[in-house]
């Protein structure tokens, strides 16, 4: 470990997660002994984890309390994991429709957040610092995995307004420290991608760390300019946020120089699976329960398909219990050669994002769309088909609170972002059907 990286790792990363009230070093060290734990030693881990969740949201959380109550259920006597199936499910709607109820009467300094998900529905919900120190924590041992750490020089490509709207002095100067610099992934212009090459060169970052298909469109504008980047000494590439195609892990491979390791999550459900060196999805297990799912709402055994339901065991400000994430995966029956006794995600199949052209032929990351219509009050599910550069149609489920002017707001922000003169239709629809596939696209572009 280079000298600077093990200042940051031991020092300066473990006091800004001390200003900021997390034990995050606590529990990265705890997760990094857990991982060699045998099965059944991390199976009861778990379980002591989810009663003691079930038990605090049984005596704190409004929506908990009255729903343990009416089904007579005690907390307390759980002998197992598959106990949980006694409950319901958490969905977005009902997340929606019990917002308030859903936290912890004795939460503090909780942070709003909101996501679109997989099926386009967005969701508007609050986490507080003991989930953030765990999801950190996790992604800190996992990255850990690959031989390199917080302080290694960093390039992130990312698209979120949380990252890319908030970047004040004092984040400025943070990441300058922790040697990471964020790209917006949202513009991805000739212009643009020249000058992200560029950065990535005078960089010259030993990991990356974005979406799967912004960092194949950076790949392949190098491979077009006739730029080699496999010189630089980048040794892996996180991909998150969007269903890894096999032609994209190897179109960064090449490119870069580097392994590609994917990773499974999101804001709602956490810190969900990462990829080892060694080739497997391993499952945080000591931090979430996750059961797969059919149609009729059963669960499914290692390798059989359905809907990923996710338990996170440290939501206790609001918690996440038997929450449907609308993707589909396959658990895995065995375990991993690297000898790591976390269970295994065999397959994910569920994510996937598209760019959109704007009308100057600019291309930019669908998410730049999404973040629009998601932060509008009223908006139930959505759905944006871009038939040429000059029409894009945006489907609609509204609900109470959609502002009067909410479809005007739509089209001038498509348009901000895609051109004056490009047409935009709102189409208010009672449901957005599902693919041939049976899976749910939020953004499907023909241009």
């Amino acid at each position: 470990m280079a000298l600077y990286t093990s200042f940051v790792s031991r020092l300066l990363f473990p006091v800004h997660e001390r200003f900021k009230r997390h034990n995050t070093v606590a529990l990265r060290r705890q997760m990094e002994e857990v991982q060699w734990w045998p099965a059944d030693r991390l199976a009861a881990f778990q379980l002591q984890r989810l009663r003691d969740l079930l038990q605090d949201a049984a005596a704190h959380v409004p929506y908990y309390r009255d729903l343990f109550a009416r089904l007579g259920f005690d907390a307390a006597s759980i002998k197992s994991t598959a106990d949980l199936q006694r409950l319901p499910f958490l969905t977005k709607p009902v997340i929606r429709a019990n917002t308030d109820a859903l936290r912890h009467a004795q939460a503090q300094g909780l942070a709003r957040f909101n996501t679109g998900g997989s099926s386009g529905e967005p969701l508007v919900f609050f986490i507080g610092k003991k989930r953030v120190s765990h999801d950190v924590a996790a992604k800190w041992r996992a990255t850990r995995w690959w031989g390199v750490d917080i302080g290694d020089p960093e390039i992130v490509v990312w698209g979120s307004p949380i990252e890319l709207a908030k970047q004040d002095h004092f984040k400025h100067w943070r990441d300058k420290l922790l040697r990471t610099q964020l790209l917006p992934a949202f513009e991805m212009s000739e212009t643009k991608l020249d000058q992200f090459i560029s950065t990535i060169r005078s960089v010259k970052p030993r990991m990356l760390f974005g979406y799967p298909s912004a960092l194949t469109h950076i790949a392949r504008h190098a491979e077009k300019r006739g730029v080699s980047m496999t010189d630089l000494g980048i040794k892996v590439a996180f991909v998150t946020s969007e269903r890894l195609y096999d032609e994209q892990r190897n179109t960064i491979s090449k490119v870069f120089g580097c392994r590609v390791a994917n990773g499974y999550g999101g804001r709602d459900a956490g810190f969900i699976a990462h990829e080892c060196p060694a080739g497997s999805m391993h499952l945080t297990a000591d931090d979430t329960v996750v059961e797969i799912v059919n149609d009729a709402g059963q669960v499914q055994p290692p390798g059989v398909a359905g809907e990923i339901v996710v338990t996170h065991l440290s939501t206790n400000d609001f918690p996440f219990i038997r929450y449907r994430t609308g993707d589909i995966g396959v658990l895995g029956a065995t375990r991993c050669s690297c000898g790591r006794g976390l269970p295994l995600l065999q397959d994910i199949q569920g994510r996937s994002t598209d760019f959109v052209t704007a009308a100057d032929g600019t291309v930019m990351h669908g998410l730049s769309l999404i973040y629009i219509l998601r932060d509008l009050p009223g908006v139930n599910a959505f759905k944006v088909v871009q038939e040429s550069q000059e029409l894009i149609r945006v489907l609609l489920v509204t609900e109470e609170g959609f502002a009067p002017d909410g479809a005007a707001k739509i089209i001038s922000g498509f348009r901000q972002r895609l051109g004056a003169d490009v047409s935009v239709n709102v189409e208010f629809v009672d449901n957005i059907p599902a693919e041939k596939s049976g899976k749910f696209r939020y953004i499907i572009s023909h241009a």
